[in-house]
C-alpha cells in the first residue's frame, strides 16, 4: 500500500511539473548549444561546429601514365598583399602558423627543394621557424647585467608571398585539361642588417601539398559573405580561389622569368610574358578541337 501511495505521488509530481512547462512557469529545453565540450565550458559560437573537422577528405581521381599526353610545369606567386590573398593573413588563424603547426607536430614533411628529394632535420626545421637572440636583463639582487638567451618564434606578418609549383597536364582518356598543386613553399625576405635593406628572397621551405592537402582540407577558412561557410584550405587550392602570377616555366636551361627581364624597366615585360604563358595554357585545349 505504501509503494502504491508513493507511485501515485511521483506520478502526480510528474503531471505538475510537465504543466508548469507548458504554463512557461520553467524553460530548460536543452539544445545543440548548452552541451559545451570546451574544457572552459564556454565556446565562442551558438554551436560547436564539427562538420569541417568531421568531413571526409575526398581523394584524386586516379588517372593512368599512358592517358597523359601532355604536361607542363608552372611555378606561380602569390601575393598576399593582394585583395583576393588577404585570407592567407587572417588575424585569428593565418596559413603560414597552419603548416608550421603542422610541421612542429610531425604531421608533415619539409623538402629543401621543390623536387621533394631531402627532407629537412629537426634541427633545420627549429632554426627556420625560431630565432635566437641575446639579450641583457639587470639583476636587482646581484646588480649586475645578465644575458640571457631568448628563443623566439618567427613573425608570420614577414611572410608576403608564397610559391605554388603545379603541374598542367592532358588526360585523352577524360578529353580534358588538368591541373594538380604538386608543392606550396612561403617566402622569406632577407633583410641587410646593416642598411635595413632587402637583399633577396628565397623559400624557407617546401611542403608536399598531397600530403598537406589532408590537413587543409580540416582548417576552415575565411568567408566574407557567409561566416558559416564550411570552405575549407583544401577548397581554396583545389578551387583555385586565388590570385596569383606566373614566374617561371619549365624549360631546358631552368631560368626564370626574372633572369630573363633582368632591366629595370623590365617589370612590365615580365608580367605580359606571364601573362602570355597563362593564355597559352587555357588555349591549350580549345586548340585542340579547332579544325
Amino acid at each position: 500500500m505504501t509503494n502504491l501511495r508513493f507511485l501515485i505521488f511521483i506520478g502526480l509530481s510528474t503531471l505538475c511539473s510537465l504543466t508548469i512547462n507548458a504554463q512557461g512557469g520553467i524553460d530548460e529545453t536543452i539544445t545543440e548549444s548548452s552541451i559545451l565540450e570546451d574544457t572552459s565550458g564556454f565556446i565562442d559560437d551558438i554551436i560547436d561546429r564539427k562538420a569541417v573537422v568531421e568531413q571526409r577528405v575526398l581523394s584524386y581521381e586516379p588517372i593512368r601514365e599512358a592517358d597523359i599526353v601532355w604536361e607542363k610545369r608552372i611555378w606561380r606567386v602569390i601575393d598576399t598583399r593582394e585583395k583576393m590573398n588577404q585570407v592567407f593573413m587572417e588575424f585569428n588563424r593565418p596559413f603560414f602558423l597552419i603548416l608550421k603547426d603542422a610541421a612542429e607536430r610531425g604531421d608533415i614533411k619539409m623538402f629543401a627543394e621543390d623536387n621533394f628529394k631531402k627532407s629537412l632535420s629537426t634541427d633545420e626545421l627549429d632554426k627556420l621557424l625560431h630565432s635566437v637572440d641575446t639579450q641583457e636583463i639587470y639583476n636587482p639582487d646581484t646588480y649586475e647585467t645578465e644575458i640571457r638567451i631568448i628563443r623566439n618564434d618567427i613573425d608570420y606578418n614577414d611572410i608576403k608571398t608564397y610559391r605554388v609549383k603545379e603541374l598542367w597536364y592532358f588526360d585523352k582518356e577524360a578529353s580534358r585539361m588538368g591541373c594538380r598543386i604538386l608543392g606550396i613553399a612561403p617566402i622569406k625576405i632577407e633583410i641587410d642588417e646593416s642598411t635595413g635593406l632587402a637583399k633577396y628572397e628565397a623559400p624557407m621551405f617546401w611542403v608536399y601539398y598531397p600530403e598537406v592537402r589532408k590537413i587543409l582540407a580540416k582548417e576552415r577558412v575565411f568567408n566574407g559573405k557567409n561566416d558559416i561557410a564550411p570552405a575549407t584550405w583544401a577548397d581554396v587550392f583545389d578551387g583555385r580561389f586565388f590570385a596569383s602570377y606566373i614566374f617561371k616555366e619549365s624549360n631546358v636551361q631552368n631560368v626564370r622569368l626574372q633572369d630573363i627581364f633582368t632591366g629595370e624597366d623590365d617589370g612590365v615585360k615580365l608580367l605580359l610574358e606571364s601573362e602570355k604563358i597563362k593564355n597559352k595554357l587555357l588555349d591549350f585545349e580549345h586548340d585542340l578541337w579547332v579544325y
